[in-house]
């Protein structure tokens, strides 16, 4: 137990050097003005028209962006789960292969595709069509969250669809289940958790995002990260971008808690 504990310390060190510590200075700048009085006036900032505006925006475009990764993953998983294609880890590593090169570079690179005499345009024009003004607008910045974010919803799917037991599915077609039927009565059920933990793990991102709209949306169309960020580095109020930062992540803990309780739900029905 003892060596345990020495090999779990590194881990712990590192926990509360980049978890704690932060969490602990935002919270102080947000509860308190810049005489070092305690307030609540940094939290219910985020009331505010300007920040409820931007809060808005930030929740359309991030249950957009969540809903158009939902509505290609789900699919493709199906695909690579039936698909008579014997190397289908060469798929994913394809999927997953712009996640290995950091994300600022690209979306600039993107920002170059959708650029007015980017690639897109060009190719376009050789149609006869276009241009268009793709740039600066929320379609832009939500085909950048979902390219962006899109693996993140493709693996914990596809991980729990290939999971299903085929055993399942056979003995219900023998039942005399039709297609449909075993995929709404057998293989979303089965795959819920899977949904879950995709739609966390693209909504929170793109909820927080504020380096794509910053890129895509040329700083004209502002979401709660980008105000957050502004505050911190442009107005130097340090006071009030945590204050917004912590009613933020107060909203993100209660999404959480919100799909840990759907996933238990999930996991003591399956039990039953």
């Amino acid at each position: 137990m003892t060596k345990r504990k020495y090999v779990s310390l590194p881990y712990l060190i590192w926990m509360i050097a980049f978890i704690v510590l932060p969490l602990v200075f935002v919270g102080y700048y947000a509860f308190t003005a810049k005489d070092g009085a305690f307030t609540l006036t940094n939290i219910f900032a985020i009331l505010d028209p300007l920040h409820r505006k931007a809060m808005i925006l930030s929740i359309l475009l991030a249950l957009i962006c969540t809903v158009v990764c939902f509505l290609v993953a789900y699919p493709l998983a199906l695909v690579l789960r039936y698909i008579n294609f014997t190397n289908k880890g060469l798929v994913i590593v394809i999927l997953i292969l712009p996640m290995w090169m950091n994300s600022i570079l690209r979306i600039l690179a993107l920002q170059m595709i959708l650029n007015k005499n980017g690639i897109l345009n060009m190719i376009l024009s050789r149609f006869s069509i276009g241009p268009f003004e793709m740039l600066n607008t929320r379609g832009a910045i939500i085909f950048g969250m979902v390219y962006d974010f899109l693996p993140y919803m493709i693996l914990p799917i596809y991980n729990a669809v290939m999971d299903i037991d085929a055993d399942l599915l056979d003995a219900a077609s023998d039942l005399g289940a039709s297609k449909p039927t075993r995929l709404f009565k057998i293989i979303l059920p089965l795959s819920k958790p899977g949904i879950i933990s995709g739609i966390t793990m693209v909504f929170i991102p793109a909820l927080t995002s504020f380096v794509i709209p910053d890129v895509l949306g040329g700083g004209k169309i502002q979401l709660i990260g980008n105000v957050i960020e502004q505050e911190f580095v442009t107005s130097m109020n340090w006071h009030l971008g945590a204050g917004l930062s912590f009613a933020l992540l107060i909203f993100v803990i209660i999404g959480l808690l919100f799909t840990q309780r759907q996933e238990t739900k999930e996991k003591e029905s399956n039990v039953w």
